[in-house]
């Protein structure tokens, strides 16, 4: 019996819903089945849930949880070639069953989607004004839904293109057409994965303040446990297809009932997370969906596993009022494994800094950068960067989108050339990136032994000797001999993004360059690749210079933390310093930004300003909260500074008032 899988398991579930509330959203015992070269993918495996009106439920797991996939479902979206078993309701309309011409009709009439990212959904030839009128059936009425959601100057706006636009007015945009026709259910999938915290926290605060207003119900799909905790009034826990767990999101984070969810919390990075120590991660990864196991599909990786755990997936359970869980063992069996003292799952090794003062690996003196835009001018991506990085020194560059990290990181590379200023590298070895889409860096007709082979061209190895070399690597990176073998598109994220590393690697750089190497992996997968990072950079006696905009990673995966704003560096200093004790006004509303269990972020007002044009003065200053008339000088030069021996250093002429 699956998880689900009788009358009773349904209204176990179910129960977990709001009382006295008939479902906007009804799902039975939904099994999804693709057909792949021959073989079945069971992508659903008995799922039952229900979402009140109103109600806003985050679906949590790691990627191939199914997620998304459920998702579509609600929408009536799965593929004709899907065989679906059970039951999927909206608005008492048959998502399963009905014919194309009614299924067309609830999603007009009934259903609204936002997906993680708008620009596959937004028409790049057309205009947001025309595009958002075509679902709310005037121009009048897409700039009263532009307004609604938050885009500033919506009358001028409504006539710019998707591309003029920022990831998160994008995101606003795709909000209006999901409300346009005053919807009684949203599916949301990942709508904040790819933002910047500050967006991210737009975004949510959006969503949450539409719910009181329409009365929508929305599903939030989110691989975050902290944006689920921002958002969602129940959590839905997900693994290999099937609900590990459900129930209100402050007793499910709170109190875990299943392993899983356990583990989720354990691998997340917080501002408390312990610096200095190995992360911990779940061990292995999600299970094939296309050999289901006999027995609760998580029993592999669970450190409490048991003999009955590995014969049939276990039912679910009440475990408290409105909470199921389907776990063998009761929650206070599972609470024994905690503290995982003997070098378990779960075990933290420590780690040790860097030499107190070591040689510089690079050092950038005054780096300006302008890139010529048709029309337009030009547009200031770095204005005056000074930065020195030591050797063995991992730094952090944090910022919104448009700060200038990414370009920083190209100029040191030596893919882009600076404007004005000097860049000075130790050593004869060029530094090497990893980036964010790994899928995207690697050569895709290319085997993964073949992509680390080329960096190896040059020497003067023989052929039997860069096999072994690659073979090495490979293992230096936690990855098998025979994935030598594969090509990239037959690897998961996390494996993509370990050859990445192996590739950069295989030759030692003094200097790796990260840009958001894990943004758009999982939890568990981000762990265990910036544990891989750190044993690579002692390994190997590397510098690392790190861009995200993920503090919580850059605050444990760094020495120390430099905030750009605008093409500039506005503070600086040790990891712990800058992000315990924030002295410039932005990185504290940074900080203030981040979703975390048990406590509400704050929105920072307004977007960056162009950098075609920016500010003068402080360039923060329209959207700070302490600022005074002297920010804005013509005149006013804001550079890093600090007491004498400090090496915390801050860009702010009111850094007191902070």
């Amino acid at each position: 019996m699956g998880i689900v899988g009788s009358a009773v398991d349904v209204e176990q579930v179910h129960s977990a819903a709001p009382p006295n509330a008939d479902p906007v959203a009804a799902i039975g015992d939904l099994h999804v089945t693709f057909r792949r070269n021959g073989t079945d993918v069971h992508a659903l495996r008995g799922v039952s849930l229900a979402v009140a009106p109103g109600e806003i439920l985050g679906l949590v797991g790691e990627s191939g949880s199914g997620k998304s996939v459920l998702g579509f479902g609600l929408l009536g979206l799965l593929p004709r070639q899907a065989r679906i078993d059970g039951t999927i309701s909206v608005a008492g309309s048959d998502m399963v069953h009905g014919d194309a011409k009614m299924l067309r009709k609830v999603r007009r009439l009934d259903l609204g989607a936002v997906f993680q990212d708008p620009m596959t959904s937004l028409n790049p030839t057309m205009r947001i004004g025309k595009q958002v009128a075509e679902a709310a059936g005037s121009e009048e009425e897409a700039l009263r839904l532009l307004t609604a959601v938050g885009i500033p100057e919506p009358a001028r706006r409504i006539r710019s293109y998707p591309h003029e636009l920022s990831g998160g007015l994008r995101q606003r945009v795709m909000i209006a057409i999901a409300i346009a026709g005053d919807p009684e259910l949203i599916i949301a999938d990942e709508p904040t994965t790819a933002l910047d915290v500050t967006v991210q926290a737009q975004v949510l605060t959006l969503l949450q303040g539409l719910r009181d207003e329409i009365g929508c119900s929305i599903v939030f799909i989110t691989h975050d446990l902290g944006v689920a905790a921002q958002i969602s009034d129940r959590i839905a826990v997900l693994y290999a297809g099937r609900i590990a767990e459900i129930g209100p999101t402050a007793e499910v984070l709170q109190a875990p009932a299943h392993p899983y969810t356990r583990g989720l919390l354990r691998s997340r990075l917080t501002l408390q997370t312990a610096r200095g120590r190995r992360l911990a991660a779940l061990p292995g990864s999600v299970p094939s969906p296309l050999v289901p196991l006999p027995g609760c599909a998580f029993a592999p990786r669970c450190e409490l596993t048991t003999d009955d755990c590995t014969k049939t997936p276990p039912d679910p359970i009440s475990v408290a009022p409105g909470r199921v869980s389907a776990c063998l063992l009761p929650p206070e069996r599972q609470a024994v494994s905690e503290a995982a003292p003997d070098g378990g799952p779960f075990a933290e090794q420590a780690v040790s800094p860097p030499d107190a003062d070591p040689p510089a690996a690079i050092e950038l003196a005054d780096v300006l950068k302008t890139f010529a835009v048709a029309r337009r001018g030009k547009l200031q991506a770095l204005r005056g960067v000074t930065l020195r990085v030591g050797h063995g020194e991992s730094v952090a560059l944090v910022g919104e989108s448009g700060s200038g990290k990414s370009t920083l990181l190209r100029v040191i590379a030596g893919l882009e050339k600076a404007t004005s200023g000097t860049v000075k590298l130790a050593g004869e070895q060029r530094p090497q990136m990893v980036f964010q889409d790994a899928g995207a860096s690697l050569t895709p007709w290319l085997s993964v032994g073949e992509l680390i082979a080329e960096r190896l061209r040059g020497t003067k190895m023989s052929r039997a000797q860069r096999r072994e070399a690659v073979i090495e690597v490979l293992e230096r990176v936690g990855l098998p001999a025979e994935v030598a073998k594969s090509r990239a598109g037959q690897l998961s994220g996390g494996q993509r993004q370990r050859v990445s590393l192996a590739r950069a690697t295989v030759v030692p750089p003094p200097v790796l360059l990260c840009d958001e190497p894990t943004s758009a992996l999982d939890v568990s997968l981000a762990a265990s690749v910036l544990n891989l990072i750190g044993d690579l950079r002692r390994k190997l006696d590397m510098s690392v210079v790190f861009v995200t905009h993920d503090l919580s990673v850059a605050r444990v995966v760094a020495d120390r933390i430099a905030v750009m704003y605008l093409g500039r560096i506005v503070e600086i200093g040790p990891a712990e310093q800058v992000i315990g004790d924030p002295a410039h006004p932005y990185t504290r509303a940074l900080v203030d930004s981040i979703p975390d269990l048990g406590r509400e972020s704050r929105v920072l007002a307004g977007e960056p300003a162009s950098p075609l044009s920016p500010p003068t003065g402080c360039a923060f200053h329209p959207r700070c909260p302490i600022s005074v008339d002297a920010c804005n000088g013509d005149e006013l030069d804001v550079r890093l500074e600090g007491f004498p021996g400090d090496p915390h250093q801050v860009a702010c002429i009111e850094r007191k008032a902070v």
